[in-house]
């Protein structure tokens, strides 16, 4: 379904002679019309470049943790942090109780378009749905930036 929508969007795009970049404006929008309707509050474009940067800083010092279950493990636990979902998982019952559980432990998250994008961010070969980043002192600035980031965007409710 989303693998087709995507081709379907990179046809159009290519038959309009348009270049076709995944650093490109054009394909952010692009893959934040893909997203699901419950992927808010959705990260823009800058932001998501500092949390896919803080997202690579800490899968070199092994601060992060990757995957539905064991994010939701991690929280339920007591780790904080934050956590980045991905947009574009289908079904969306994988995911829809993460942003429940992230509110109820007091957890910022939000949404990333491209779980493709996400698992790149970390140097993993397959797409990753969720992460959840660790404090550390090696990414300590970054990883402020992001949390302030996170917190000024629109809650939904």
């Amino acid at each position: 379904w989303y693998q087709r929508r995507v081709r379907e969007a990179v046809v159009s795009t290519q038959s309009t002679g348009a270049v076709v970049s995944t650093q490109s404006t054009g394909d952010y929008d692009a893959k934040c019309s893909l997203t699901i309707p419950i992927a808010r509050p959705l990260a823009p474009k800058k932001l998501g470049k500092k949390l896919f940067k803080v997202a690579k800083s800490s899968s070199k010092a092994k601060c992060i943790r990757r995957g539905v279950k064991d994010v939701a493990k991690a929280i339920r636990k007591g780790e904080k942090g934050f956590v980045v979902i991905a947009g574009d998982i289908s079904p969306i019952d994988v995911i829809s109780h993460l942003p429940v559980l992230c509110e109820e432990h007091k957890i910022p998250y939000c949404y990333v378009p491209a779980r493709l994008d996400l698992g790149q961010a970390i140097g993993s070969n397959t797409p990753c749905s969720t992460i959840l980043i660790t404090k550390n002192d090696e990414y300590k600035e970054k990883y402020k930036e992001c949390i302030k980031g996170i917190k000024e965007l629109p809650s939904i409710y």
